[in-house]
């Protein structure tokens, strides 16, 4: 069960990923504008925040098999819809559809690995779940990045569908067996603040983690299509950029130095990753060489490597089980508003590439020395018990 768990994680991030190299040169080809090629981006996360929170509510009123199940099949029609966009009103439609359904597979799923982990393991388990989610972050974008040449953005959509339709009928065959037992509420637990987590540090730098991750994604997916395609170079090239992060992250993940996640304090890493994406970014804005670009992804992979496993360990350590479920569907949610304002904004502003990722680079900067500072924060789990301050 564990095993196709990893399995649904991983093809929901490699519809993601698959999504970065074509969705703007997609709407540009709709005779979109600038604006609405950065909320065809954005939407898709935008709705993601709704599907996210929906997902965590309901997990931890009903268990993750009817959320896993019903997510996985309607992102699948989602998926084929795409064949019916004509233009921009049915693009942006359409992507809030599929980010709103999709949105309620990850936090089920995470609950699921997360409540089934040795806390003395956390960090290497969520060092295993990041290599599923660089490993779709190296097959997602090249695939996209191969076929689109070949066939058309619905095509790519449409085989993405398939594999969702496959893991519905798997998650029958495979999760129904799983008995969830709902935990009963004492009557503190009851009468307690149900965001309470709100008020944690450990949980509010999981959660700042999650968004700055995915803000530089969001970056990433707008601005580099368009640089690559600036530069005239096709989508594959995009796609080979995007999966070198992928690769150097998942070698990361599986090779012993994963070990690190076990001893090595959460926010430490979390510190570092920041600090390796930003530079990363600034080395983007500099550099119009194919290898020196390729350099830069390595370096941001280092840092996605980093940054991941230490926000769901940080989240792990920070929570109980009997709200888990609710803290990764607002910990996703984070994900994907961080995607919402990397694409939405950079599109409003409709900056030069070079300016995009210089202003990446000095907000993921920011964020890294807001982690230092907060090294000191209490980071045990947050209980009705008990405040943090």
């Amino acid at each position: 069960m564990r095993f196709f768990v990893y399995l649904i994680v991983f093809f929901s991030f490699f519809d993601l990923f698959s999504q970065l190299p074509v969705i703007s040169p997609f709407a540009t080809g709709l005779g979109s504008s600038a604006f609405i090629v950065g909320l065809s981006v954005g939407i898709y996360s935008f709705a993601n925040i709704f599907g996210n929170i929906i997902s965590g509510i309901l997990t931890d009123r009903k268990g993750p098999f009817y959320i896993l199940l019903f997510g996985l099949f309607t992102s699948a029609l989602s998926l084929f819809a795409y064949g019916l966009i004509s233009g921009s009103a049915s693009l942006i439609g359409i992507r809030f559809l599929h980010g709103l359904t999709e949105g309620l597979i990850v936090p089920a799923a995470f609950t699921f690995l997360a409540n089934g982990s040795e806390r003395s393991k956390r960090g290497r388990s969520a060092a295993v779940s990041g290599a599923f989610v660089g490993l779709a972050a190296i097959f997602g974008p090249a695939y996209s990045g191969i076929v689109s040449v070949k066939t058309s953005v619905v095509t790519i959509m449409a085989i993405n569908g398939v594999f969702m339709l496959v893991l519905t009928v798997g998650a029958i065959l495979f999760l129904r067996t799983f008995t969830y037992v709902r935990k009963v509420k004492t009557a503190e637990q009851k009468a307690a603040n149900p965001l309470a987590f709100f008020r944690h540090p450990g949980i509010i730098r999981a959660f700042l983690g999650a968004f700055f991750l995915m803000f530089s994604q969001g970056v990433l997916a707008l601005v580099l299509p368009l640089k690559v395609e600036h530069l005239q170079f096709d989508a594959k090239t995009t796609g080979m950029l995007l999966s070198v992060f992928g690769l150097v992250a998942v070698l990361i993940f599986v090779l012993p130095v994963n070990r690190i996640f076990d001893f090595a304090r959460p926010m430490l890493t979390l510190a570092l990753g920041l600090l390796l994406m930003s530079g990363s970014m600034l080395f983007l804005s500099q550099v119009d060489e194919l290898s020196m670009m390729m350099l830069a992804m390595i370096v941001y992979g280092i840092g996605f490597a980093l940054l991941f496993p230490s926000i769901n360990s940080l989240l792990i350590d920070s929570t109980e089980p009997e709200t888990r479920g609710k803290a990764y569907g607002f910990f996703y949610a984070f994900f994907s508003f961080g995607v919402v304002i990397g694409s939405s904004a950079i599109g409003v502003l409709d900056l030069e590439f070079h300016h995009a990722f210089m202003l990446a680079s000095a907000i993921l900067l920011i964020a890294a020395f807001f982690t230092i500072i907060g090294l000191r924060k209490d980071t045990r789990p947050a209980g009705p018990t008990r405040s943090v301050s």
